[in-house]
């Protein structure tokens, strides 16, 4: 019994013999052997230098000077941390029983790389010394998974470093990080605070079953990111894979401010198509980077929009999108109108607006937009129920108009803006029973035609500005009107009377064909047809500088013994102060062309006679006056030469 007293008192005299001298080891020795132990549970080599301190009960914990740990074998970026004055605490009653739970980690300025490879592998996925995963990453039926938590984390001023294979690198500077993960079979709570543009971005995010989330299992999450007094919410499941389900909401009141916040830049969306967001939605996002939007509702700031999409975000998103709006504002892209012609004198002078034209937002995406809307303002024309098709393709947006009503019929066509070397315009439309005063006054500020037309038009024109488009356009046209009315101008008054005055012309038919160059429609061949009259018209519209020279030469049927009476009426001028007034000078050159020639000839032959007799001359046929008198002359002074030699 005494050998087995003192061979218990030489254990523990053993035992604490041992537990002392672990005091007594340099600091650096327990480093190297921490060192060591964190590469055996992790398969990454690790690097501790400068000074260390130490504690060992109840947690097992070291502050050390630097710190790097390497990256996964097939990295080749370098460490996946560097770090100066870090420190780490574990809880040693719960490693002896097997358990790694972190108590602690804290680091200043440290450099974090995470990466992450189509194929599924990930950085964050650690091996131990033989290869076998850690952390619950994998599991075999030999080999149990070892528990693994972090209770608290506190890293700040960190470079954070994410490179996605196939994606863009992402690399924030001066990143705060804080967790809290109280039980490992528990949630985690984490903040974090990024600067991409000086001004700070909070990420707050709650992560359930945080040990299955680092393992690559789908876990409830919500998320709140908060920018530039912007945030955009999440709530509903994702994995370290990039998988994500949920709803998402953005109320972002600025999205500039908040886009510039994100370090993405100044970008200024013109307005009602996105400078300020309120949207909700279900969204799914595959690891491919694949976005899915259902039950979509947005307000962009003055434009509602619902309906579903699908993006790819590999580089420059990729939309196939179907959307439904009521009453679509658009003039935040083609200027408000507020300045078009309405005749006054000072719409005259200010023309057409010349503030620059954002289309930047074109670059924004390539893709399709099938869209219907209630109706839609353009600015200066304004359409009904609209069904269009936007094709988006490097900054150059066809709108293909299906179906469009407007001015009480119906367009279709394409409309084009193309912003690939500077904004240019252009298109083919065709118009079916337009009503022509309404179309007018919108486009031009005429409000003196009115009828049902149908019409195509082709057109293009380039510049930053409604002014320098208009005073560009160039292209071709025609038009047909049915029955239809000139107002201010009263033909029956002016062929009766020969004065304009006031009234309005009723008329059976108009059509024309035209040419644009340099903002300016040149037309020849106008008829207008009426019960007794017809007009013609010739001249040119100035679309761009908004003034006219064109003149109407109305034919009265039925005058001058059924051969016609023609009065040809200029409209001259500004827009906004056209004159109108009878060409007299033409009146008489087409209506009075053969009686003047005939009175011509009466007096050219009174004045002959009336010289032959007072010269006593006769002019033969074919001879003149003039040649006559001459030969007369020549006569007279041979006799009188004669006379001298007799």
């Amino acid at each position: 019994m005494k050998w087995i007293g003192r061979l218990i008192v030489l254990i523990v005299l053993i035992v604490v013999v041992a537990g002392v001298s672990l005091f007594f080891l340099p600091a650096d020795r327990i480093a190297r052997i921490a060192a060591d132990q964190i590469r055996n549970a992790t398969g990454r080599d690790v690097t501790i230098s400068g000074d260390v301190s130490l504690s060992i009960w109840p947690v097992l914990g070291a502050s050390v000077g630097s710190i790097e740990i390497g990256n996964a074998k097939w990295s080749e970026q370098g460490p996946m941390l560097t770090a100066q004055n870090a420190a780490i605490g574990i809880d040693a009653a719960a490693l002896l029983s097997g358990e790694i739970r972190i108590t602690n980690i804290a680091a200043t300025s440290p450099t974090i790389r995470l990466e992450q490879r189509k194929d599924g592998r990930a950085s964050w996925q650690f091996t131990d010394a033989s290869g076998a995963a850690t952390i619950e990453t994998q599991t075999s039926p030999d080999t149990a998974p070892r528990p693994f938590s972090i209770q608290k984390m506190n890293i700040t001023d960190a470079t954070l470093i994410y490179d996605a294979e196939g994606a863009d690198l992402v690399q924030y500077k001066g990143v705060d990080l804080a967790l809290d993960w109280p039980e490992r079979a528990g949630s985690a709570d984490i903040r974090a605070t990024l600067r991409p543009a000086g001004e700070a971005v909070k990420v707050n995010a709650t992560i359930g079953s945080f040990a299955g989330f680092l393992a690559g299992q789908v876990q409830p999450v919500t998320l709140q990111l908060s920018a530039g007094k912007g945030t955009v919410s999440l709530d509903g499941r994702a994995s370290t894979a990039g998988e994500v389900a949920g709803k998402l909401t953005l109320d972002l009141p600025d999205t500039g401010a908040f886009m510039q916040a994100l370090g993405v830049g100044a970008v200024d969306l013109p307005k009602g198509l996105g400078r300020s967001i309120d949207m909700a939605s279900d969204i799914t996002l595959t690891k491919d980077r694949r976005l899915s939007l259902r039950e979509l509702v947005a307000n962009l700031g003055g434009n509602r929009l619902t309906g579903a999409a699908d993006i790819a975000l590999n580089g420059t998103p990729q939309v196939n999108a179907q959307l439904n709006a009521g009453a679509l504002d658009l003039t935040g892209v083609t200027g408000s109108g507020e300045n078009r012609p309405s005749g006054g004198a000072d719409s005259a002078a200010s023309g057409w607006p010349k503030d620059r034209i954002d289309a930047s937002g074109l670059a924004a995406f390539n893709g399709e937009i099938a869209l219907r809307a209630t109706s839609v303002d353009l600015g200066s024309f304004k359409l009904g129920a609209t069904r269009a098709l936007l094709t988006n393709d490097n900054s150059r947006a066809v709108f293909e108009l299906r179906e469009v009503d407007a001015y009480e019929g119906t367009i279709t066509g394409q409309f084009i803006m193309n912003n690939r070397a500077g904004l240019s315009v252009g298109g083919k439309l065709y118009a079916n029973d337009i009503s022509m005063q309404p179309l007018l006054n919108d486009a031009l500020g005429l409000t003196r035609l009115t009828g049902g037309a149908n019409a195509e038009l082709n057109f293009l024109g380039s510049g930053n500005s409604v002014d320098a488009i208009m005073k560009s356009l160039s292209g071709a046209g025609a038009i047909a009107i049915g029955k239809g009315t000139i107002q201010g101008i009263d033909l029956d008054k002016l062929m009766r009377s020969g004065a304009t005055g006031s009234g309005t012309t009723v008329f059976d038919s108009l059509g024309a064909t035209f040419k644009m160059a340099a903002g300016n429609v040149q037309n020849d061949d106008l008829l207008f047809t009426l019960a007794s009259y017809q007009a013609r018209g010739k001249g040119r519209i100035g679309l761009g500088q908004q003034d006219m020279d064109y003149t109407f030469t109305p034919i009265a049927l039925n005058a001058n013994e059924g051969n016609g009476i023609a009065i040809p009426v200029r409209i001259t001028g500004p827009w906004a102060n056209l004159r109108i007034i009878p060409d007299i000078e033409a009146a008489i050159d087409l209506n009075l062309g053969a009686k003047k020639e005939e009175l011509k000839d009466a007096a050219e032959a009174k004045l002959k006679a009336a010289v032959e007799k007072k010269l006593g001359v006769k002019a033969e046929d074919g001879q003149s006056v003039e040649d006559a008198a001459k030969a007369k002359a020549k006569e007279k002074i041979a006799k009188e030469l004669l006379k001298i030699f007799e």
